[in-house]
Parts: C-alpha cells; sequence; structure tokens
C-alpha cells in the first residue's frame, strides 16, 4: 500500500502535488478551527445555559419573597411609601415570570411540570392580589382574599424553592457529566494536533524530495558546468512530473554540451597553429603596406606644399590683393600646423592663433554672416592644451550650427580658469539640435560608437577620446537647445609651461 501511494505520488504533476498539499494544509486548519469551536461551546457555551437557567429561578425567588414581604407591610400599614415599593416588587416579579426556562425538551418533565404550576399559580395569585389591593372595606370577603393570597405567596415560594433545589440538581448532573469530558479534551486536542503535524511533516518531506531536493541539485550542477565542469555525475529523480522531464533534459544537454566543447578545444588548438602562420603572412603584409605609405609621402613633401602657398602668396602680393595673399598665408599656417605638429599639447596662443587664421578665411567664405569672438582670461603663453582641440570644434559649429541659418549669426570662444582647472567654452547662434538627437550624441561619445554621432561627431569623439584620455579629471559637456544654439564646454587640468618644462 505504501509503495503504491509512493508511486501514485510521483506520477503527479507538480501542480497537482501543491494543490493537493495546499487542499490538506486548509483541511488540518479547518479541523483545528472546528475542534476549538467545539471546545469553546462543550466547555463555555453549556455552562454558561445552566447558569443563567440557576440565575433565572433564583431571581424569581428572591423577587417573590421581596412581593409577599411588601405586600404584608402595605396591608398592614396601608402606607403611600409600601404601596410604590409593592409596584416595583411586582413588576420586578412579573419579569422573572416570563424569563422561567419552559421548553420542555431542555429542563425535562419534573421542573416542566414545576414551572406549570408556578406559571397557572401565579396568574391566579394576581388576580386575588390586585382583589385585596382594590378593595377599599375590610369586608368578610376582603379578609378571606388576603389570607388565600397568603396562602398563594407561600405555596408559590414553596414551588420556587423546589424549582430551585432541581435546577441545582441538574445543573450539578450536567457538570459532573461534563467534567470527565473537559479532562479528556486536552489529551484529546494533543492527540489530533499531534496527527495533524506527522501528517504535515510527511507530506513536507515528499515536497523536499519531489521539487526542493532536485531544484537543489540542479542548481548545484548549473555551478559546477559554470566552472568549466560538465563531466559530473546525472542528476537522480523519480518524478514522472515536469521537473522530473527537465533533470532528464538537463542531464542530455549537459553530456551533449561537454563533448562539444571537447570538439572545440581540439580545433582551437588546430587553429592556433594555423593562425601562428597567418599572423606572419599579415605581419609582413603590414611592414609592405607601411613601406608603400611612407613612398607615398615622400613623393607630396610639405615643405613641397608650403613652399607652393608662398610662391603664389608673393605673387599676390606683386599684384595687389592683399586679401588673396592674408588668405593664401593663413592657409599655409592651418597646413603646417596640422602636418607639423607633433606634441600631444600645445600652449594656448597656438591653438587660438590657428582658430584665428581659420576664422578668417571663413570670413571671407561666408561674408558678414559669419562673426566670432575670443575672450581670454588667462595667460596664452603659459596654458597648456591638447593639440588640434579648437578648430574642429568652431568647424561644427559653422558647419552645423550657422551655415543652415539664412541670417548666419555669432561664435563665441571662451577660455577661463575655475577651481584650478582650465574651461574652454565654445558656443554658437545656431539652429541647435532636437533633444532626442542630443541624446543620441551623449550616448555615441560615451559609448565610443562614432558611427551613431555622424559625421560630425567623428571629430568630437576625436576630442572627447584625447580629453579623457590625457586628462584624469577631464570632462566634456555638450548643451543645445533648437533655435537657440549649441555650446560646448571642455574642463582640462591647469597645466603651464614652466610646469610642463620641469
Amino acid at each position: 500500500m505504501k509503495q503504491r501511494l509512493k508511486r501514485l505520488w510521483q506520477s503527479l504533476k507538480i501542480k497537482q502535488k501543491i494543490g493537493f498539499f495546499t487542499s490538506i494544509v486548509f483541511l488540518i486548519i479547518f479541523l483545528s478551527i472546528f475542534l476549538a469551536v467545539w471546545v469553546a461551546k462543550y466547555s463555555l457555551f453549556d455552562f454558561s445555559v445552566i447558569l443563567n437557567s440557576n440565575s433565572k429561578v433564583s431571581d424569581f425567588v428572591q423577587c417573590i419573597e421581596n412581593e409577599a414581604d411588601c405586600f404584608e407591610a402595605y396591608v398592614k400599614t396601608g402606607n403611600e411609601e409600601n404601596y410604590v415599593q409593592l409596584e416595583s416588587a411586582i413588576v420586578a416579579t412579573q419579569k422573572t415570570v416570563g424569563q422561567l426556562p419552559y421548553d420542555y425538551e431542555k429542563i425535562g418533565e419534573i421542573r416542566y411540570a414545576k414551572t406549570w404550576s408556578i406559571l397557572n399559580m401565579y396568574q391566579v395569585y394576581c388576580d386575588k392580589r390586585d382583589f385585596v389591593l382594590g378593595t377599599a372595606e375590610k369586608s368578610r370577603d376582603y379578609i378571606v382574599a388576603l389570607y388565600e393570597a397568603y396562602d398563594m405567596q407561600d405555596y408559590l415560594q414553596s414551588y420556587a424553592k423546589q424549582l430551585m433545589r432541581d435546577t441545582l440538581e441538574d445543573g450539578v448532573s450536567v457538570y459532573t457529566g461534563k467534567v470527565r469530558m473537559i479532562i479528556i479534551i486536552p489529551v484529546l486536542l494533543m492527540v489530533f494536533e499531534l496527527l495533524f503535524f506527522l501528517c504535515i511533516r510527511k507530506l513536507s518531506e515528499l515536497m523536499n524530495s519531489s521539487i526542493v531536493s532536485p531544484v537543489m541539485e540542479l542548481a548545484e550542477a548549473s555551478r559546477k558546468i559554470a566552472g568549466n565542469d560538465f563531466f559530473i555525475e546525472d542528476i537522480q529523480v523519480q518524478s514522472e512530473d515536469e521537473l522530473g522531464e527537465l533533470v532528464l533534459a538537463f542531464n542530455k544537454m549537459k553530456y551533449a554540451t561537454g563533448e562539444y566543447i571537447m570538439a572545440l578545444e581540439e580545433r582551437r588548438k588546430a587553429l592556433d597553429l594555423y593562425h601562428a602562420e597567418e599572423l606572419e603572412k599579415i605581419e609582413m603584409a603590414a611592414r609592405l603596406d607601411a613601406m608603400e605609405l611612407a613612398l607615398l609621402k615622400s613623393q607630396i613633401h610639405p615643405h613641397f606644399l608650403f613652399n607652393t602657398l608662398n610662391v603664389i602668396g608673393g605673387m599676390a602680393n606683386l599684384e595687389g590683393a592683399q586679401t588673396t595673399e592674408a588668405m593664401i598665408q593663413s592657409l599655409s599656417f592651418l597646413f603646417r600646423y596640422n602636418l607639423k605638429t607633433p606634441e600631444e599639447k600645445v600652449s594656448l596662443e597656438r591653438e587660438l592663433k590657428v582658430i584665428k587664421d581659420y576664422m578668417f578665411i571663413q570670413e571671407m567664405r561666408f561674408g558678414g554672416r559669419i562673426t566670432y569672438e575670443i575672450d581670454c582670461r588667462t595667460d596664452a603663453e603659459a596654458v597648456l592644451v591638447p593639440t588640434y582641440t579648437f578648430q574642429p570644434l568652431v568647424e561644427n559649429a559653422i558647419i552645423h550650427g550657422l551655415a543652415p541659418k539664412e541670417e548666419g549669426g555669432h561664435i563665441l570662444i571662451r577660455v577661463c580658469e575655475k577651481a584650478g582647472k582650465i574651461c574652454i567654452i565654445v558656443a554658437d547662434e545656431g539652429v541647435g539640435m532636437a533633444a532626442e538627437t542630443l541624446r543620441h550624441l551623449r550616448k555615441g561619445l560615451r559609448e565610443d560608437e562614432t558611427g551613431r554621432t555622424g559625421q560630425n561627431g567623428i571629430g568630437l569623439f576625436n576630442i572627447y577620446r584625447r580629453i579623457h584620455t590625457m586628462y584624469e579629471s577631464g570632462k566634456m559637456m555638450i548643451h543645445s537647445k533648437p533655435g537657440v544654439g549649441t555650446l560646448i564646454r571642455i574642463y582640462i587640468t591647469d597645466e603651464r609651461e614652466n610646469h610642463f618644462g620641469k
């Protein structure tokens, strides 16, 4: 039988096991509540019924005695105060008479008969009492009725006391019978609670062996596989539910993955030998490419370009074309600076000279549409800045900010000192960027993805990378608003020529 139940449990699905476990738990909770209510009813409610019956009969005995005393006092004195007390006693007696237990099924034959006699006699007594109270003259009928009322009071008191005795005896009898059960109840509760505990414990063990333990074994096996240990022992489960199917699939995957990893390792070793030969070939090809590039550079020497620009500038001077000469000189300086400046950092003065030459050419190109302003609030000769930083920023401001606007605009280049750092600001009054475009540009700079930033982003990306590479606390921030313009702020460490020389 035990094996059949075990096989039945193993064949259940996880949802069915959880449902069965939950149902048993709820059933045990319901039975515990039922037992608690039954014990409360047995030990409290039934006793309260007994006490309530005793209390009602006792109240009637006291009230009828009190009414008899008040009746006698009033008859003897005829005092108004005694009459008021009598009326109050009559009301109390009527109330207690109506509350006497009068259910044959609950109080039994003897108590029912005495209660019936009391109720009938009390009605007759009320008539006699009212007759006496309503007769003013002390006639013979009055005297007869008075003594009959006294006899009925004695009769009612006697029966009330007998009824009280019978009620107390019934209560004692019931209490004696219940006391035995009350002694047994704690033992029964302990037995039931022990059975409930054992039942829940057994179900918990089944849930643990069929669900929790396999999951923990799967987790442990997964950790070993994460450490490249694929050839561990298979997980053993006897359940036929979804977890059992999962364990079987896991064992197959573990074995297949281990075999695949071994095959890949062998293939990797073979490829390593092949790649070693390929690397030698690639290195040789790279040397050939470098030699070809050097040969191409030597074919067009920078000096040839500079000399040619100087000759053109001289001819423009002889012809009286001063503007053309100035443009050629500015262009020559830009070429020389770009091609013959190997340093990573140069003086701020040289960078600003490049901007002035570049903006001279742009002013000639755009006429009065584009203006600029350089606001240098530091020692330009001493401060060092990264080479070729300003020109790409200004070029972006012209091409993407001011050029699309028909009326052009103004560019502000400001350099100042803030909290031991050099702050570089390049701001324009161009078309600006939409919030989404600005968000993509910032994200592209942070994630080193120049392709997302567009053509203009390549120059920004180059500056962004150099600022963060050359300076540990370097920062570059971009702010833009459509129709207002764009502002780029750069913070770099304050380095001077004298510090750099040391």
